[in-house]
């Protein structure tokens, strides 16, 4: 679903289910940089794994 779709979507939990996905991810990140490993996400249609090191980088940017 895109996001103007999951805006109109009826279901309330249902339309904030991005936000959460999002809180979880930023979630998965702090974890990863407490515990000095990498995460794995998607890019495009790319799995990419970011290590802690890369991820401390992109804090700073």
């Amino acid at each position: 679903m895109t996001q103007q779709e999951l805006a109109k979507a009826k279901d309330p939990d249902l339309r904030a289910s991005l936000q959460a996905i999002k809180r979880a991810a930023e979630l998965a990140r702090q974890t990863a940089l407490q515990t000095d490993t990498g995460i794995v996400v998607v890019e495009g249609q790319k799995m990419v794994h970011v290590s802690a090191q890369e991820l401390r980088q992109e804090r700073v940017l």
